[in-house]
This record gives C-alpha cells, structure tokens and sequence, in this order.
C-alpha cells in the first residue's frame, strides 16, 4: 500500500527585521556617543566657578600646554587625529599659518595646565595672531 506524503515545507528564517535592528542599534550608538580628545601631556586644566561651558566645535583647533610649556597641536578639520608638536612659539606659528582653511572663522581652544607659566600661554597667543586667528578661548574645569 502507499501512502502519499505532503510535501515537506521548506524552512527558512526572514533576515530582514534583524537587519533592521542591528542597523537601528548602529545608528543610536553613533548618535549617541561622546568623542573625548585624550592628550598626550599630562595637565591639569585651572579651575572656574562659572557654570558657561560651551561645546568644541568641529572647526576649532586645540591647543595643549603642559606645566614645562611644551606645545600640542590638534587641527581639529584634519583627517588626522595625531597630535602636531612644535618645539616652540615659531614653530607653533608656522603649523597654525599650514592649517586646512576649510573654517572661515576657526577657535583657537588652549587647554594650559594650571601651572604653565605666563610667557608659555602668551608666546602661543602670539603664534597664532601671527596665523590669522582671532577668536581664542581658554578651557577649564568646573568647579563645584
């Protein structure tokens, strides 16, 4: 005697709704993370009481200062996140006149530590009047 079987139903699993999250995940992660520019010197930035903190924009470019004066460069519209380290105040002049002129009207943000000493902080401020940047804004801690 034979019997007639049904026809197996093939078995497949719909990839598209797990695409979906995982791209939603993707896209909430990259939203949502903070990118943190970590120095190479070690400073500890002064303190403040005043609560103004504005955000680094994309066009603004970073200066470090260390206590022994030791420069860091960060040209925040370049590719490159490698930091560019002058010597000295001329040598500092020269990387902020090379920058992308891709800002019209870019920030100079001097992270200085609290015990750089004056002559460093205005040797950089010289640098980069002799560049063509006027806007310049001094970082610091918060304090509670």
């Amino acid at each position: 005697m034979k019997f007639s079987s049904t026809p197996a139903e093939e078995v497949s699993i719909n990839l598209t709704p797990l695409i979906d999250i995982v791209f939603l995940l993707l896209i909430f992660f990259m939203v949502s993370t903070t990118f943190n520019r970590e120095t190479n010197l070690e400073i500890a930035l002064p303190e403040t009481r005043s609560e103004a903190v504005q955000p680094v924009a994309r066009e603004d470019i970073s200066l470090v200062i260390n206590a022994q004066g030791q420069y860091q460069l960060y040209l925040t519209d370049s590719d490159s996140g490698i930091p560019i380290k002058p010597q000295d105040a001329n040598e500092l002049a020269a990387a902020l006149e090379q920058r992308p002129r891709t800002a019209s009207k870019p920030t100079l943000v001097i992270r200085a530590d609290a015990k750089t000493s004056h002559e460093a902080v205005v040797l950089a401020l010289d640098a980069a009047k002799r560049a063509g940047i006027a806007r310049v804004s001094f970082a610091a801690q918060v304090f509670h």
